[in-house]
């Protein structure tokens, strides 16, 4: 048995799925043609109470594309230090869109309006201009943990009354939904962009959507363009992300209780030394001996993972993985105590 916890974006289209890409009608979406991308893009936005919406092949593309759309050469924005688009995305902040970082260190990636307020700079011409704050929910390295509204809203407010914009990495924003109750319209009341990705927990092979105004939108389109992201027939793939709307979203919370269970048995594990307190589908812990002592141990027996850290194992449950796969998962993990 295989059970790959290396990423929820290892997911396969379901057979339902595969049947909506098939009878997809397309068009030239670059000309705005295909009917399958419009509908995407129209549901999404609404759901999020956002004008208007954009599909990209990626997530690391609509983030980037935010960026470049709210912020200008020598501007800086504002993240937790953890954060994807610092991390993750290439250093595609400063090569794509010429702006600075500050840095801040936030409680598991979560960071607050009282943190963000004396990181902006004053107007001076010795310093990069503060015009973005960005966001990320679920926290990726801080173990998929979630903003809850109350946090979201202070940082809102005070970057509305700071003329700065506010943008949202909702890679897994569905899975911070299902843990907080919260309906994703409220996001649109608070954010001026949410990037949305359909291919991790959602499970569509492709696909990452942007939110905002329809200026920014089309704005973003020239922009998508320019990094290659322009798609023709694209509507195939699009009609993956309409299904996994409709259908994977309420499912998100089985692979919550399958990350519990992990989490539960590797509290037990005389070779974890520590687990991050899981509220979605990420798993981290950190081990006695490097990790990479210990991946290996896991492949024999059919347990695929990944590195966080030197010391610091990740997992990721998603729809491909059923609940025997977590059993023998557990298994596999009891049987490593020495």
């Amino acid at each position: 048995m295989i059970v790959d916890l290396r990423s929820d974006t290892v997911t396969k289209p379901t057979p339902g799925m595969l049947d909506a890409m098939f009878s997809a009608k397309v068009g030239d979406d670059v000309y705005g043609e295909d009917e399958t991308v419009n509908t995407l893009e129209t549901k999404i936005a609404a759901m999020f109470g956002m004008e208007a919406a954009i599909f990209c092949p990626s997530g690391t593309m609509t983030n980037q594309i935010a960026i470049k759309s709210f912020t200008q050469p020598l501007d800086e924005l504002i993240a937790d230090q953890t954060a994807h688009v610092y991390r993750y995305e290439g250093g595609g902040i400063a090569f794509n869109s010429a702006v600075s970082t500050r840095l801040l260190c936030g409680e598991r990636g979560i960071i607050t309006a009282e943190m963000i307020g004396p990181e902006i700079n004053a107007e001076n011409i010795h310093y990069p201009h503060t015009s973005l704050v960005v966001l990320e929910n679920t926290v990726n390295k801080g173990g998929g943990n979630c903003y809850q509204l109350s946090q979201i809203a202070p940082i809102a407010n005070l970057c509305a009354k700071r003329s700065i914009k506010l943008h949202l990495d909702g890679a897994r924003i569905f899975n911070a939904l299902t843990f907080t109750k919260d309906k994703p319209q409220y996001y649109g009341t608070y954010f001026d962009g949410i990037s949305v990705c359909l291919s991790k927990g959602l499970g569509a092979p492709v696909g990452s959507i942007f939110l905002a105004d329809k200026n920014s939108i089309a704005y973003a389109r020239r922009v998508r363009k320019v990094l290659g992201g322009g798609m023709r027939q694209a509507g195939f793939l699009a009609a993956a992300g309409i299904y996994a709307l409709d259908n994977n979203i309420e499912r998100l919370q089985q692979d919550h209780n399958h990350a519990k269970l992990l989490e539960e048995t590797l509290q037990n594990c005389n070779w974890v030394t520590g687990v991050l307190s899981v509220e979605t589908n990420i798993i981290i812990f950190d081990t006695v001996k490097e990790a990479s002592y210990y991946l290996p141990k896991l492949a024999e027996k059919g347990i695929k993972a990944a590195a966080n850290d030197v010391r610091r194992i990740r997992f990721v449950t998603h729809l491909d993985v059923n609940p025997d796969q977590i059993q023998h998962t557990i298994n596999v993990l009891k049987s490593l105590n020495e």
